[in-house]
């Protein structure tokens, strides 16, 4: 099985929870819709226009964490808006939280995400996405949720893997998870990594378009690191086994856990 390989850093990063009211909080790592608008940025695809297309039938998405994380809190002054005559500033401003990814040392560190993509029956969309990539083309900027938060793909390469099956074995996992489909796992007795870098979250994985525009359609329930490090569990689900480079990493792609209606 062909699966393509991108990784993508930046400075500072920011995936606005979709529940938020007046607190901007960020899930650590980039939901399947960011990171859809992000290969669709790469290709050149109009705004709005691809949801169809990049569904998970079309385009399967895994994601693993290559840079230790961390996230704060920062104030933002945005424009106090109580009428269409308030954008030129003249009532004020009001102080917004807004939380922020980056990586543990801010002078040099960076944020830093694998994606893995394969493509499904129709592969007309993988195809394109691989000959932008192998080709270094670049459409649109790209950027880690926030358009201020520009991000460079860093690498790009194309990986062969092997579908295998989970059983009672205890296996390192390098990418997200599908919660569901996680049976036990098991903490080191190291204390930097024993209980502060496993993540839970349920993620927006699809949106559908209409005349009131954009609406969340499915979710993924994930469980992540948020260190450069591999979860070690015990798996009930299928998962993907690649030769990278010499090394050998074990993925899963993302799975919807629910859907909206």
């Amino acid at each position: 099985m062909e699966v393509l390989s991108l990784d993508i850093e930046g400075k500072f990063a920011h995936f606005r929870k979709f529940h938020g009211n007046n607190t901007a909080m960020s899930y650590s790592i980039p939901p399947r819709t960011t990171i859809i608008g992000i290969l669709a940025a790469i290709m050149g695809v109009p705004k709005d226009s691809y949801y169809e297309s990049f569904r998970h039938e079309n385009l399967k998405i895994g994601i693993r964490v290559l840079s230790d994380l961390k996230k704060s809190f920062h104030r933002l002054n945005y424009l106090k808006i109580t009428g269409s005559g308030d954008f030129g500033g003249k009532n004020g401003r009001i102080q917004t939280p807004f939380e922020v990814v980056t990586g543990h040392d801010l002078k040099s560190g960076m944020v830093t995400y694998r994606i893995y993509i394969s493509a499904g029956p129709n592969d007309t969309v993988y195809q394109s996405l691989k000959k932008s990539l192998t080709n270094s083309e670049r459409r649109f900027n790209l950027s880690l949720g926030v358009a201020g938060f520009s991000a460079f793909i860093s690498k790009a390469q194309v990986l062969e893997g092997n579908k295998l099956s989970g059983n009672s074995d205890w296996l390192l996992m390098h990418s997200a998870c599908n919660s569901d489909e996680v049976g036990e796992i098991d903490f080191p007795d190291d204390a930097e990594f024993r209980f502060n870098h496993i993540e839970e979250e349920l993620l927006p994985a699809d949106f559908i378009g209409g005349e009131k525009g954009r609406e969340l359609f499915r979710m993924n329930r994930v469980l992540f690191a948020t260190k450069n490090f591999p979860m070690r569990v015990i798996l009930n689900g299928d998962y993907y086994r690649l030769e990278v480079n010499g090394s050998v990493e074990n993925i899963q792609f993302l799975e919807y856990a629910g859907v909206f209606t």
